[in-house]
């Protein structure tokens, strides 16, 4: 088997994306070949508290936008990227982002290739990229393009416009989706329930705990019925903390977000939501 040469670079890419010491990530670098997401298992599989794969995480630099239409049944994500914050800080950059998901908004774009093709002015998206590139120097454009359709879609952009939160319900409740798309804004779940957690999701955390269950001195000898047991505690743990629905409302921790929902209507209920964030 070919041994994969670990450089500095990719053991500064593991540290910034788990938080894990330099040591420790060279280390798994270098058991898993270079593998990236491998390193991270490896990593939490030594026990250690390693930040979680985000699929919401792409361009470093740029601007995050997310609103609605008018009758606030479709929302748009959209991040315009940049090389650096110099650009995206800039008032005329954010302005550009901006007109970008306006005109996303007012043609109620499907797709990337279809938001590229709508004018803004007179002029194509994918043309006034084009020249936003040429005048500032850097390489920009639409990193991530998402649409939520649904009867009520919230809005809220956090941080400077490092961080756009859309959120589906069942029917209109301003106050709901607000607090709800600050809760995912503040606490990131990966999905609405337990229900919705892709299936491969739910394997490799298991795999992960099992490995770190058997690691464990104190679990020696333990037969693997038990072990199993203990696992799905582990699991349910997990949804619990991960999972929007399940966790800890953050107004008020003595309820979760879904009890919060019932006190707003009975009827409530999120039916999805998208997180995009720069990092």
């Amino acid at each position: 088997m070919s041994t994969v040469a670990i450089t500095a670079s990719d053991i500064n890419k593991l540290r910034q994306a788990t938080g894990a010491g330099m040591m420790d990530c060279r280390k798994a670098l270098t058991e898993t070949n270079g593998d990236f997401e491998a390193a991270i298992d490896w990593l939490r599989k030594q026990g250690q508290k390693v930040a979680a794969k985000r699929s919401d995480r792409e361009a470093k630099e740029g601007v995050v936008i997310a609103q609605t239409n008018a009758a606030n049944t479709v929302g748009f994500a959209i991040t315009i990227s940049s090389e650096t914050d110099f650009v995206s800080k800039n008032a005329d950059f954010i302005a550009f982002a901006q007109s970008i998901a306006d005109a996303a908004v007012a043609n109620d774009v499907k797709t990337v290739e279809e938001l590229n093709e709508v004018a803004v002015n007179g002029t194509k998206v994918s043309e006034l990229i084009n020249d936003k590139l040429a005048s500032i120097g850097e390489k920009i454009g639409i990193a991530r393009f998402e649409r939520v359709e649904a009867p009520y879609v919230a809005s809220y952009i956090h941080g400077a416009n490092r961080m756009g939160v859309l959120v589906a319900l069942n029917k209109a409740s301003v106050e709901a989706g607000k607090d709800v798309a600050m809760q995912i804004a503040a606490l990131n779940p990966i999905a609405v329930d337990a229900a919705s957690v892709p299936a491969d999701v739910i394997e490799r955390e298991r795999a992960i705990v099992v490995e770190t269950m058997k690691a464990d001195p104190k679990m020696a000898g333990k037969p693997d019925e038990m072990v199993a047991k203990i696992a799905e505690g582990k699991l349910n743990a997990f949804f619990k903390e991960q999972t929007l629905l399940a966790q800890a409302f953050v107004k008020d921790s003595s309820k979760s977000v879904k009890d919060y929902l019932k006190s707003v209507d009975k009827d409530l209920q999120v039916a999805s939501f998208v997180r995009v964030a720069l990092g």
